[in-house]
């Protein structure tokens, strides 16, 4: 099925590939307490999964994208009804639970999802290599039986850059395909490296060990202490405060998509408008999300991360 009629061939197309996808609920409860029964808001309902995410972020900015998923009705509903044109293969689709706190502490129960086929496997590969991006952002675990090499085979094949968000074997399997970015958070860093950085000296060293091994760029998301990118140019370090985040899941899918809007100011700005966020999609940047990013030339390296 394809849904793209809204994207304008003559705009520059961002696709997503997004292999296990999802519908997320996010609830509101008083507070998080074990064997009790919780009073909870009635449910937002999203359609999620990690690249998903990233094409409503760029769609909600301005920006062109066409995510590409296994669907089952009710995301093709949800996609239809959030605007995002996608090209899809059938198949069962899990769903994800939000518990969100007022302190905005989220607790998330992530189904496996559905077992991907070989054929539904080619399919997805295929689909988005001919889905007529200029980028591709492939992102977020892969379903169980899924190959590790699924992301890399990807990256192989495409002609135009890649940037991938996976954790676990996918990415220590992409690393060596030389995809255009990884975005590893800073556990995914330290399992890739076999050690935890605890200064931002030690994010620098690990990123670097990650392009030693063929990712071209490493940018790297974390949490408060902002986002660090590592190229071909050296380390940048950049940073965003937000008062009170309401919830800070979706931000980091935040941050790619800003990343490949405008590099990394744009990433920064694109997260802060996802922590002020109830649900796990980001909104419309606004000018104080840009107005709180500062982007630093030079990296501490004895900073300690928090």
């Amino acid at each position: 099925m394809d849904n793209s009629a809204a994207v304008d061939g003559g705009v520059r197309v961002i696709v997503t590939l997004t292999p296990n996808p999802a519908v997320d609920r996010t609830v509101a409860i008083p507070s998080l307490v074990r064997g009790e029964i919780l009073r909870a808001s009635a449910p937002m309902v999203e359609a999620s999964g990690k690249g998903v995410n990233v094409a409503k972020a760029l769609l909600g900015n301005g920006c062109a994208a066409k995510a590409v998923l296994m669907a089952d009705p009710a995301l093709r509903e949800l996609l239809t009804e959030a605007g995002v044109p996608f090209e899809a293969i059938g198949g069962a689709v899990r769903t994800n639970v939000s518990l969100l706190e007022p302190d905005g502490t989220v607790t998330k129960v992530n189904e496996p999802g559905a077992e991907l086929s070989e054929e539904d496997r080619r399919r997805l590969l295929e689909m988005t290599l001919a889905a007529g991006g200029e980028q591709i952002a492939a992102s977020g675990s892969l379903p169980p039986g899924t190959a590790s090499d699924f992301y890399a085979e990807l990256v192989e094949r495409a002609r135009v850059p890649v940037a991938v968000d996976t954790s676990g074997a996918a990415l220590k399997a992409v690393i060596g395909a030389r995809p255009m970015l990884v975005k590893p958070n800073l556990d995914e860093l330290a399992e890739l490296v076999g050690r935890r950085p605890q200064t931002f000296a030690d994010v620098v060293e690990a990123a670097d060990a990650v392009r030693a091994e063929g990712a071209r760029a490493v940018l790297v998301s974390l949490g408060a202490d902002g986002a660090l990118l590592v190229d071909g140019s050296g380390p940048t370090h950049g940073e965003t405060i937000v008062d009170r985040p309401k919830n800070t899941v979706g931000a980091g899918d935040a941050l790619l998509a800003g990343f490949l809007a405008g590099g990394l100011p744009e990433a920064l700005a694109y997260a802060a408008a996802a922590v002020r966020h109830v649900g796990t999609h980001a909104p419309p940047v606004t000018a104080e999300d840009r107005a709180a990013v500062r982007v630093n030339a030079r990296v501490d390296g004895n900073r300690r991360l928090g």
